[in-house]
């Protein structure tokens, strides 16, 4: 598969408006501007790399130029490797623009060569990139009658190798200059001319850069092949030709550089874990967000919205001259909810409601509990919010998301007996944030428990049950228990905090 004029192609993709008008990708400062690649359109009007922007324009004078962009071609390149990737297993990264598939074995499941050669294209053309296709039986031929093409898809039947690759230029070979040269002198200028050179004539003259040459001439592949292995992160970046320090105006570039990015990744039939927000600034610096997504996605809105409230909460210090984006690509796979628990919320109202959340609370006040690894009671952390699994037991159905939670256990008396009237086992029910209390003591021991407006006495009690820990830095506690039987009928556990020396209502047994 074959892009031609890739540079600009790259900058096509970005901008969609200018496909159609002849464009041209120019390097260096004025006035030494010199164009280095065209697109069809300035090539028909006679634009041509090597020429100045001035000698450019002056031969097409709706000339659209723009600067030459490493990301904007490292992103169009990795498009078009994921592209192929979607439609075959084993690809080659043969350089910007150019990609060799393996369509071996995908007639099964596709159908015959010219329907693997619609689906390459039209994966190719969701990613924004228009390119032609050669089927062959090696790469060499395949290469050569993709650049030699004058339809969307040429396949070369088996055994035309040689006279598909017969009248093609030298150049296309893409050999080295002086071995160009030297051939041009010769006056070989085609590949049919170069195969009927004698091998042995070019091994004694021109060494194996010369047998090489003659092997590709023949359509011989001498290379192994070389798979490509995607990388982890997807990226897509946008460089600015003006500075933005509009918010409005930063997610209207984000947008359009997002939806690149998810057509990507819905051509790759993968969805985002994880987006990675990239701001170049004015001074230098970089003002970098990552968002963790509630749920795996590759909707544009939804991840728009989700930068913008990032963006909102945390604006970049200076103005903005670049952006790129990069996501966590995970395989989306779509399942049934377990038996034992409510029905899930669909993706985009899940993860809108995370976005909210996050914007009014803050992202450091929001998330998932979990449990930290200590003996301090209610020692939890918050990690970034994630939907429970399907698998999840039963056992977890009973466990909402109020401030109550169940233990069992029972009372603790001084005898080790049930404290008098309750029930053999019964329920605490945690409090959470637990109340603070006024207690009247003698002798440490709790009197009466005064909360509100309203006091209580103690009628009976057991404990204390001391409890501390991480006593060797800044954040030790210790705590004193008490399961204490009220004269109204509750009963209780209360705990004494000795750091703060303040007492709270831990929890009711039910």
């Amino acid at each position: 598969m074959w892009v031609p004029f890739f540079a600009a192609a790259a900058a096509e993709r970005c901008e969609p408006a200018i496909v159609e008008r002849p464009l041209a990708i120019v390097r260096g400062m004025p006035p030494a501007t010199c164009v280095v690649e065209a697109n069809a359109a300035a090539h028909e009007r006679g634009v041509a790399p090597g020429l100045t922007e001035t000698e450019a324009r002056a031969r097409c004078s709706g000339l659209v130029t723009r600067e030459f962009s490493e990301e904007q071609v490292a992103s169009a390149r990795h498009a078009l490797l994921e592209a192929t990737l979607a439609v075959s297993p084993r690809i080659e990264d043969a350089g910007p623009g150019l990609v060799y598939v393996d369509i071996a074995g995908l007639g099964r499941l596709i159908g015959d060569e010219a329907a693997i050669g619609e689906r390459l294209v039209r994966h190719a053309r969701a990613v924004g990139l228009r390119a032609c296709l050669g089927i062959a039986g090696s790469r060499t031929a395949a290469r050569v009658a993709a650049r030699q093409a004058t339809a969307r898809i040429v396949a070369v039947p088996p055994g035309g190798e040689r006279g598909v690759l017969a009248a093609a230029p030298l150049a296309v070979l893409d050999l080295p200059a002086p071995l160009e040269t030297t051939l041009a002198r010769w006056g070989v200028t085609t590949l049919g001319e170069l195969a009927a050179l004698p091998r042995a004539g070019l091994a004694e003259r021109l060494g194996p850069a010369g047998l090489r040459a003659h092997d590709l001439a023949l359509g011989r592949d001498t290379d192994p092949f070389r798979p490509y292995l995607p990388p982890p992160f997807w990226e897509e970046a946008q460089g600015l030709d003006w500075e933005i320090d509009d918010l409005g105006a930063l997610v209207a570039v984000l947008g359009r550089t997002l939806e690149r990015l998810c057509a990507r990744l819905r051509a790759a039939h993968v969805w985002a874990d994880r987006l990675d927000v990239q701001l170049q600034l004015a001074t230098g610096a970089r003002h970098e967000r990552t968002i963790a997504l509630a749920q795996p996605t590759c909707e544009v809105a939804l991840m728009l919205t989700l930068i913008r409230f990032e963006l909102a909460a945390h604006p970049p210090p200076a103005s903005v001259t670049g952006v790129a984006l990069s996501v966590r690509a995970v395989l989306g796979q779509a399942g049934q909810g377990g038996l034992w628990q409510p029905p899930a919320p669909r993706q985009r109202d899940l993860a809108a409601l995370v976005a909210r959340l996050a914007e009014l609370v803050g992202g450091d006040n929001f998330g998932s509990p979990e449990l930290v690894d200590s003996h301090r009671p209610d020692a939890v952390a918050l990690i970034p919010f994630s939907p429970p699994d399907d698998g999840a037991d039963g056992e977890r159905c009973g466990l909402g998301g109020g401030a109550a939670i169940l233990d069992h256990g029972t009372p603790r008396v001084s005898d080790g007996h049930p404290a008098p009237g309750s029930p053999s086992q019964l329920m605490l029910r945690r409090l959470r944030p637990a109340p603070r209390v006024e207690v009247v003591t003698e002798g440490q021991r709790p009197l009466r428990v005064r909360r509100r407006d309203v006091a209580m006495r103690v009628v009976a009690g057991a404990g204390p049950w001391r409890v501390s820990g991480e006593w060797w830095d800044a954040h030790g506690w210790a705590r004193d228990e008490w399961d204490l039987l009220l004269h109204d009928g509750t009963l209780c556990r209360l705990a004494h905090d000795h750091v703060t020396d303040a007492w709270m209502l831990d929890g009711i047994y039910d």
